[in-house]
């Protein structure tokens, strides 16, 4: 029988039902597990993490009911926030909202002036009366946040409307809410001899091909600047690339802060500062760290320049890279005395630019930059080895003499020589005295009774007779044939004796000795090629194996072999293990690498390694002994 069912009853259900609801609802205030990819956003959200505004920030909008207002009218809710910093000019949490909103506004379409504005906010944050006169509010992530806002913000504020380049330069500048007299002293734009122009933000370039970033964090802008020559005259010393991009710091010191907020007639001082100035700059009474973003200007350097399309044709023309049509020993930076320099010697059919890997990590070790400082040999690898030798010799000798015309600079007469591959040959060559071994190789005659003209006599005596050079005190041969390459083979060098050529000067020289003598002892008939040079057991192999390193000069060895067999019977692809070891070396170092090992981490370790010990060796303090050569 069924039983109709009462309003009190129907009531009593529908109360059961609701309640069962209730319960299996989530209060309205409760917590839930985030994952870590939210949990990374919660901790780390901000304008330029996210492109959207931090917590903190958030907060002070929610707090002044400007959340809405933030999005329908940015620029009236800015105005409604910095009135309420300048009626409450303690509030660091008003600051940096500010600095951060106003960066927001800019970067999503607001005027330029909005960036300055950010930048002057973030500054006010960090050194104005409200911060820290210490590094007690290091846990507090808006210090970091506030340093890369005025940072990019400095950046975008000079940055040109109708190109990429940040211009620092004196002038009255618009804020939002009032102007900036900036001065700057533009004769500080001189770095080198050369002028620095053409600036571009660092932190807006992507690095691609080389293996670590560094980045020196600190405060100011870091940009890119090219260099214009100021002086075309021949400069002696050590000239710089000039297709060198150069790291620098842009600062902008904000004067009475935050008063100056207050009547909105801001006065600012623009400082370039490079990596050759003191890393840290006074700010108030803290030593502040600049920033610098030196791998992007290595990267720079190098995408821009055209050492890429020269490497073969280096190899092929031996007329192409001739010393007064670009230099053959230049620096990445201008010469400092209290510095050892540290030269690079590239292999065959390469160049400088093969270094970029090792120069980019080492540079970036604080106690090898302050200590060493990098130049670069750039040679023609097709010619004869001893020419280039030659070449390399009279380039150093001619920059010490320049440099230190007194001999009295230690620094500079404890250098190291780093070759690769061919460049290895070369490097040993500094450090040799070759007596009349390799002229025996050309005549058995008496140098000095053969005919040719002086200058013939010239080029050839410094070409076959030297002594080491009396500044070059440590060596380390990277992958280096010093028993031939056996890719030398008598096919490789048919082939390479059709494509090279040779440069002028030694073939002059050849057709000089035979119109001078057309039937005298002299056997060289024409003149070798660097692939000549390294075959196994051709003339020149054999006599530079005869000579010793000089007592003096300590050397290194860094062997690379390919795959993971016994290293003693292995080779690179290009050379063999039993080519590239010597006996007498200080250390022997097997890399398991392929020929052109200059990147590897373990080889870019070694390196390190070594002129660290150099540095131990050769340094009291921050100062170099001057050492006796004993020769």
């Amino acid at each position: 029988m069924r039983v109709a069912k009462t309003p009190v009853r129907r009531f009593a259900v529908v109360l059961v039902g609701l309640l069962l609801v209730a319960c299996s609802t989530a209060p309205p205030i409760h917590v839930v597990r985030l994952d870590m990819q939210d949990v990374r956003k919660e901790l780390t959200s901000s304008v330029l993490t996210t492109g959207e505004p931090s917590t903190t920030t958030n907060i002070v909008l929610q707090k002044r009911g400007l959340l809405e207002q933030y999005e329908e009218d940015r620029p009236g809710a800015l105005k409604v926030l910095r009135d309420s910093y300048l009626n409450d000019m303690g509030n660091r949490s008003l600051l940096f909202a500010l600095a951060e909103l106003s960066f927001d506004h800019a970067d999503r379409g607001g005027d330029q002036p909005y960036f300055l504005a950010s930048a002057v906010y973030a500054w006010t944050f960090l050194f104005g009366p409200t911060a820290a006169a210490d590094d007690s509010d290091i846990f507090d992530p808006r210090g970091r946040a506030a340093a890369n806002l005025y940072n990019l913000g400095l950046a975008k504020a000079f940055e040109r409307k109708n190109n990429d380049y940040v211009q620092p330069e004196a002038g009255v500048r618009t804020l939002p809410f009032g102007t900036m007299t900036v001065s700057f002293d533009s004769s500080k734009l001189v770095w080198g001899g050369r002028q620095l122009a053409e600036f571009v933000s660092a932190s807006e370039l992507g690095v691609r091909g080389l293996r670590n970033r560094y980045r020196t964090p600190g405060i100011g802008a870091p940009l890119n600047a090219s260099t214009e020559a100021i002086d075309t005259s021949p400069q002696a010393g050590i000239p710089v690339g000039p297709a060198i991009k150069v790291p620098v710091t842009l600062l902008l010191r904000i004067d009475d802060v935050p008063a100056a907020l207050r009547s909105g007639a801001l006065h600012g001082r623009l400082e370039v500062h490079t990596t050759a100035d003191a890393p840290t700059v006074q700010i108030g009474k803290r030593t502040v760290p600049l920033e610098f973003e030196p791998t992007s200007a290595l990267a720079d350097s190098l995408g821009s320049s055209q050492i890429w399309d020269t490497e073969f044709a280096g190899f092929l023309r031996g007329d192409l890279l001739q010393i007064e049509k670009r230099p053959q020993l230049a620096a990445l930076e201008p010469y400092r005395p209290e510095k050892v320099p540290v030269v690079l010697v590239h292999g065959t059919a390469s160049s400088s630019a093969r270094w970029a890997q090792m120069v980019n990590d080492l540079s970036n070790e604080p106690e090898i930059r302050k200590h060493f400082q990098i130049w670069a040999f750039t040679y023609d690898t097709g010619n004869p080895i001893l020419y280039s030798s030659m070449q390399l010799r009279d380039a150093l000798t001619r920059t010490v003499a320049a440099l230190d015309p007194a001999g009295t600079n230690a620094c500079l007469r404890q250098m190291v020589v780093i070759g690769h591959s061919q460049g290895g040959l070369l490097t040993k060559l500094t450090a040799v005295e070759s007596g009349d071994a390799f002229w025996r190789n050309a005549s058995d005659e008496p140098f000095d009774q053969v005919k040719m003209s002086d200058k013939s006599r010239d080029i050839l005596g410094r070409t076959l007779f030297f002594e080491p050079l009396p500044f070059v005190r440590r060596l380390i041969f990277i992958a280096t044939p010093h028993h031939g390459s056996y890719r030398a083979g008598s096919l490789a060098r048919r082939l390479v004796r059709r494509l090279v050529r040779l440069p002028g000067n030694m073939v002059n020289i050849t057709t000089d000795l035979v119109s001078q003598d057309p039937t005298g002892p002299l056997a060289l008939h024409r003149m070798p090629t660097s692939i000549d040079n390294m075959a196994p057991g051709s003339p020149f192999d054999k006599a530079l194996n005869t000579l010793p390193i000089a007592p003096d000069v300590t050397a290194h060895s860094i062997i690379a072999v390919k795959g993971d067999g016994p290293f003693e019977t292995g080779a690179d692809g290009v050379v063999k293990y039993q080519s590239a070891h010597i006996t007498g070396v200080e250390s022997e170092l097997v890399v398991r690498s392929p020929h052109s090992c200059q990147a590897n981490p373990h080889t870019i370790e070694e390196v390190r390694r070594i002129l660290l010990e150099h540095s131990a060796a050769v340094f009291d303090g921050d100062r170099c002994r001057m050492v006796p050569v004993a020769r």
